[in-house]
């Protein structure tokens, strides 16, 4: 156990209080018989939290704050009420079958024993919070719980839309959004009611009704969770939260946006441990796969990633970077914002505020000895200047552009300013993509493909296509999970010599296919539809308007 006088060493220490405030703190102790954490407290020399932090130091455990933190109800679960408020702990999250709890004394050796016992774990990890946090965490995770929907029953029946109340739905409509796999929660305040929906693979769907006098509390709890002004209704807001559950470390960027019923509300959830995907899991056939391969090892030049947003841009760089990452190079990111964090890589956010734009961020790069740089995106002639001046000085460049196609990109560049034959002589690959959902194995099924369809798709053969047909894993959709196609143009001494006569996007574009060297999104999805991977509609819903 760390003594009394240990503490009030490692704050003076840290530089948290005065000596003059050490002395009259033992002074006050000697005086009053209280403990020296308390007399710090009430003479207002030192924080709950600060004090916390010198004892997990000092423990060797990482110090965590409660305040913000959401728990899933299922991990909740597993310690029932009356151990945590005997030993006063929380569980925070599970991994495989190791325990991570949160204790006012992480010494407690009889506390961890009962607990993994009565949780059946292998291993906990302690971490230290305070008391008042802890406390504070078993008011809010225990007693009412359950599903939104049953929540906000009880809210109804109990007239009980307190604090407590709040917080727990809150906290359930981001769990419940995580067990579903959603991209995206939105909070849509209409006339009579809230409508909440989840996008899950890439489709919006309804799940609850929040009544309309539970509105402003709800949204004053997820800006106070992303520590937004919960004062400023009449302007866009932009804030994040950070939750850790069984498998997942979770980056919850959050949106406001005034409407004439009241605030909407969109919040992201970034899965920072499920973009480590390699090459291979993205969807690649093995053609462009080999070919992506030798493209993304290449010394320098410009490879761009295209497609519109939500198409899977930024997986696919992460892979791609991930994939070439050695000690042997520097690879330096540019990003808006950074989604996710890769060992060795240097990953810097714009900023426009103190000056760091892409381009401006950019040119400093190049003053970083990179060997590999990835800018978010190429908005315009400076930024894409520069990265065909890095191109061209020996670095390897990666990028992306909003365009349809893989041909286009090449067309944009010119559109921005830039002379064809500096885009010729730096851009050495471009990579179109789209998401098509793939089908559910549980309810998966043979069917016959509507004459309509066959016929857009120019399909005479007779091929077995799939669909699924609706069931509880899937939520009736057919559908669990998203793969990529793609398009993929090598840029060669034919294409060269097309980009320098300003051919348009659709010449190149049969010439390519011509040529043998490119294959189009749509003949990609129609292989993964062939495969049983989706369907046939899937396909053409994502490439309609690029045909």
């Amino acid at each position: 156990m760390i003594s009394q006088s240990e503490i009030l060493n490692l704050l003076l220490k840290h530089g948290l209080v005065t000596q003059e405030q050490v002395d009259k703190t033992m002074e006050e102790a000697r005086r009053t018989g209280l403990p020296i954490e308390k007399i710090l407290k009430e003479l207002g020399f030192a924080t709950d939290e600060e004090i916390a932090n010198v004892r997990a130091a000092a423990l060797g455990v990482p110090y965590m704050d409660l305040t913000d933190y959401i728990i899933d109800q299922e991990v909740v679960k597993l310690v029932p009420e009356n151990l945590a408020k005997k030993y006063k702990v929380i569980p925070l999250f599970k991994i495989g079958n190791n325990l991570t709890l949160a204790m006012a004394d992480p010494q407690d050796i009889q506390a961890m024993d009962k607990i993994r016992e009565v949780a059946k774990i292998d291993t906990i990890e302690p971490v230290l919070a305070t008391e008042k946090g802890i406390q504070d965490a078993i008011d809010t995770y225990y007693g009412v719980s359950g599903t939104v929907d049953e929540i906000i029953k009880y809210i109804d029946k109990e007239k009980a839309a307190g604090e407590t109340a709040i917080i727990k739905l809150v906290n359930a409509v981001v769990t419940e959004a995580v067990r579903d796999r959603a991209s995206d929660i939105h909070i849509e305040p209409e006339e009579d009611k809230v409508r909440v929906r989840y996008r899950i693979d890439g489709a919006l769907h309804e799940i609850s009704t929040l009544p309309k006098t539970l509105q402003s509390a709800v949204i004053s709890r997820i800006k106070v969770l992303s520590n937004l002004d919960i004062a400023e209704s009449r302007r866009p807001q932009d804030g994040r939260i950070r939750m850790k559950t069984e498998t997942k470390d979770l980056d919850i960027r959050v949106s406001t946006f005034p409407t004439t019923h009241g605030e909407n509300v969109v919040m992201r959830l970034l899965d920072r441990t499920s973009v480590m995907l390699g090459l291979k899991e993205l969807g690649f056939a093995e053609k462009e796969f080999n070919e992506f391969e030798k493209l993304i090892h290449r010394p320098n030049g410009i490879i761009l990633v295209t497609g519109p947003t939500g198409s899977g841009k930024t997986t696919t760089l992460y892979a791609a970077l991930s994939t070439i990452n050695t000690v042997e190079k520097n690879i330096i990111t540019l990003e808006d914002p950074v989604e996710y964090e890769i060992p060795m890589i240097r990953q810097t956010p714009v900023n426009p505020k103190a000056g760091v734009t892409f381009a401006t961020g950019l040119r400093s790069i190049l003053r970083q000895d990179p060997d590999v740089i990835m800018v978010g995106e190429i908005r315009d002639k400076e930024t894409a200047d520069i990265a065909i001046q890095a191109a061209l000085t020996g670095h390897l460049v990666f990028s992306t552009l909003h365009t349809n196609d893989a041909p286009t990109a090449l067309t944009r560049l010119i559109d921005m300013g830039i002379e064809p034959f500096l885009i010729s002589s730096s851009v050495i690959g471009i990579l179109a993509q789209r998401l098509v959902r793939t089908i559910c194995d549980k309810c998966k099924e043979k069917y016959s493909p509507p004459p309509a369809v066959l016929k857009e798709l120019g399909i005479q053969e007779k091929y077995d296509f799939y669909r699924g047909k609706g069931c509880s894993q899937c939520r009736e959709t057919g559908f669990i999970g998203r793969i990529g196609i793609f398009e993929l143009l090598i840029v060669n001494e034919e294409i060269r010599n097309m980009v320098d006569l300003k051919k348009s996007a659709d010449e190149i574009k049969r010439k390519a296919i011509q040529m043998g060297i490119m294959r189009t999104l749509r003949d990609d999805g129609l292989e993964k539809a062939k495969q049983g991977i989706t369907t046939l509609e899937e396909v053409i819903r994502v490439t309609t308007k690029i045909e």
